[in-house]
């Protein structure tokens, strides 16, 4: 029930900007921390940013300070802004909803098709 699609993707020069969004639909969108992975063939999937229900984020050190996420709940619409991009940050970049704990145990993570990002000149 619960849907995720990513957009955005694309070709971009060293240097230049890229803005991905995820849009979800099935659940309500405001209460979930939302994530960016990405994956590069034959590595393991790396956790990008992270945006709690609150708005609070995080950053892997490599993309600190270039990368900010962000959520828009009217939209129920998660937003990576990709800025002064490198070709290290070329990869399928996923959108990943976090599963709500309760008593009974936690639900399941859901996850996009992806989007494929290829930084290079």
């Amino acid at each position: 029930q619960v849907q995720l699609v990513e957009s955005g993707g694309g070709l971009v020069q060293p240097g230049g900007s890229l803005r991905l969004s995820c849009a979800a639909s099935g659940t309500i969108f405001s209460l979930y921390a939302m994530n960016w992975y990405r994956q590069t063939p034959g590595k393991q999937r790396e956790l990008v940013a992270i945006i709690t229900s609150g708005g609070s984020t995080n950053y892997a050190d490599s993309v600190k300070g270039r990368f900010v996420i962000s959520r828009d709940n009217a939209k129920n619409t998660l937003y990576l802004q990709m800025n002064s991009l490198k070709p290290e940050d070329t990869a399928v970049y996923y959108c990943n909803l976090v599963g709500l704990c309760s008593d009974g145990g936690c639900g399941g993570d859901y996850w996009g098709q992806g989007t494929q990002v290829t930084v290079s000149s």
